[in-house]
């Protein structure tokens, strides 16, 4: 292997690490919010059926997470071009916009305004997906289970907000 390439490599693997923390620190942060509110506010709420119990949902974000930085990371190695800057700006707005929602439930109860963001954190989603997809086929699946949990939080975002007060 040249000078070049290990150069190369080792940007790569900071880069890897570099959408992994951005991930995972959302991840963190938010958990902060939902970590307070899970023993007290969601306890108290009235849930839908399907709705899992709170052990599963650590697991499940863990590996969604590890899933977005791979696909972000995919793309990031990709050609520059105006697709990648889009594509990994779209990534960054759906990231935020997974961060607020959590911070809206469960750090400031506002049930109503979380489902509307979570709306708009699903097309997000999507126009990341099919973004990615111009460069990525790989990058694009990788998302794919995201878009469907995120489907099935809306489900609980809904039926949450149309049986709590």
């Amino acid at each position: 292997m040249g000078p070049e390439t290990a150069e190369r490599s080792t940007g790569s693997k900071l880069a890897l690490a570099g959408w992994l923390a951005l991930c995972f620190g959302v991840g963190g942060v938010s958990s902060i919010f939902s970590a307070r509110a899970i023993p007290i506010w969601y306890a108290g709420l009235i849930k839908p059926p399907l709705t899992p119990p709170n052990h599963v949902f650590g697991p499940v974000w863990i590996v969604l997470y590890a899933l977005m930085a791979v696909s972000a990371w995919i793309v990031w190695k990709t050609r520059p071009s105006a697709c990648r800057r889009r594509g990994l700006r779209l990534f960054c707005v759906q990231l935020a916009l997974n961060f607020l929602w959590t911070w809206i439930f469960f750090g400031f109860h506002q049930i109503g305004t979380a489902l509307a963001d979570i709306v708009v954190l699903w097309v997000g989603i999507l126009l990341t997906i099919l973004t990615f997809k111009k460069m990525s086929v790989t990058a694009a699946w990788l998302l794919v289970p995201y878009l469907a949990w995120v489907t099935f939080a809306m489900y609980l975002n809904i039926a949450i907000w149309r049986v709590n007060p």
